[in-house]
Formats: structure tokens, sequence, C-alpha cells
């Protein structure tokens, strides 16, 4: 630290016994090292400190980074969301206005028609869903608050609450 050899030490020794005297030399060489000792402990705890608040600077920024970009992901997820309601809002206004189409211009009995009209909603929903899906290639999330169209391949089955063997 001080580039102190040796022959400086000695030197410093000797004219320490002489100022001090042979009875007090020891006591203050104790005094003296416990002083160095503390003074070693506070420079290790101010660097820890400092390390210590270098550190949570980091964190605050990557939690800053991390909240934007949920915001960014929520907001894109948002607009996903209200493209698929408005596809869903027309296809389900060309199912009603088929529905409500003049009975004349029907040649099937009105259950017929009424189930054509579903089962051409239910394309329609189907079609725009897989086009969403291929535009943004990932798969919608399933939100169990909403009402099942029945367009998956296989039904799911219901849970068993009995315990496995």
């Amino acid at each position: 630290m001080f580039d102190i050899g040796f022959t400086e030490l000695m030197i410093i020794a000797i004219v320490g016994l002489v100022v001090i005297g042979p009875e007090r030399l020891p006591k203050v060489a104790r005094t003296v090292g416990h002083m160095l000792g503390r003074l070693q402990r506070y420079v290790g705890d101010v660097k820890s400190d400092i390390q210590r608040e270098m550190h949570l600077e980091d964190l605050k920024k990557l939690q800053k980074e991390m909240t934007d970009s949920a915001r960014d992901l929520e907001s894109g997820l948002r607009g996903q969301a209200a493209a698929v309601q408005a596809d869903l809002d027309d296809a389900a206004k060309s199912v009603k206005s088929t529905a409500e189409a003049p009975a004349g211009t029907a040649t099937q009995s009105p259950d017929a028609t009424d189930e054509e009209a579903i089962k051409d909603a239910e394309r329609a929903i189907a079609q725009t869903v897989a086009d969403d899906i291929a535009a943004n290639h990932r798969p919608p999330e399933r939100d169990d608050n909403q009402l099942a169209l029945g367009l998956d391949a296989e039904p799911a089955a219901p849970a068993s609450k009995e315990p496995k063997a």
C-alpha cells in the first residue's frame, strides 16, 4: 500500500522503542494494530455498500425493462383481442342478417336454415381464428371464462375426481 520495506519497518521500530520506551511499546503496538484493523473493516464496509448500491441500481433497471416489456406485450395482446372481437362481431352480424332474411327466399325449413347459418358462422369464426394464428405464428391463449364454441378437434373429457390406483 505505502511500499514500506523491511528496513524502514526496523528503523520505525527502533525509533518507537527509543521514543515510547520499552514499557509502553507493546500497548501502543496493540492499539495501532486495532486501529488498522478498524480502518480495514471500515474500508471493506464502504466497498460492500458501494457494490450493493450498484447491484440495486442494476436490478432497478432490469425491473423497469421488464415492466416496459410487459406493458408492450399487454397492449399488443389487447390489440389482437380487439381485432378478433371485431371479426367475431362481423361474423355474428352476418349470421344474424342471414337468419333474419325474408322467409320467401328460403327453400328449406327454418330449422335447417338456422343450422346452416350456425355452421357457416362457426366456419367463419374458425377461419378468422386460423388466419389470426397464421398471421401471428403463435397459438391463442385459452380463456376458460369464455363461451366454448365447440371448435376443438376432440371434446375435453370431464375431470375425474376419483384417485387413480
